[in-house]
């Protein structure tokens, strides 16, 4: 009996203690299809997070695909259907801004310069944020 609440309690401990493991995130289509703004924004927010996870990790080749990833992502968000009025002001700026840091951020994670590709994910994350939905007083909605 207490060989089973001995075996139970670890497996509970080292249970709970794991790491979630992350779906990846598969390439879009390249068909030309467009998809909604609000799924690229959580998208490209997910890539953003891995890439910067990757960078924590010394993972080089997950940050090359992660910025891989975010440079494709921004392509299709420039072309984004239902995309909210004070964001289409500034999507073409943005999504340029966002494919330049990717490739910087690409180019860098080879090199493994790390002082680039700091820079290079403040200023995609900071893009991201710009991007945000957000209510029609600017105020971020509430999710």
């Amino acid at each position: 009996m207490t060989r089973i609440l001995l075996s139970g309690t670890l497996l509970w401990v080292f249970g709970c203690a794991m790491p979630a493991e992350r779906m990846p995130l598969r390439p879009l289509p390249e068909n030309g299809q467009v998809l909604p703004y609000a799924e690229l924004l959580t998208r490209i927010r997910a890539q953003a997070n891995a890439a910067t996870e990757a960078f924590y990790l010394d993972h080089w080749n997950d940050l090359e695909d992660m910025a891989k990833g975010i440079e494709q992502t921004s392509r299709f968000l420039s072309k984004a259907e239902e995309v909210p009025p004070k964001n289409r002001k500034i999507l073409k700026q943005v999504t340029d801004d966002l494919n330049k840091n990717a490739q910087k951020l690409r180019e860098a994670a080879a090199a493994h310069n790390v002082k680039d590709i700091k820079e290079a994910l403040q200023q995609i994350i900071s893009k991201v944020r710009d991007l945000r939905l957000t209510d029609e007083d600017g105020e971020p909605k509430k999710e």
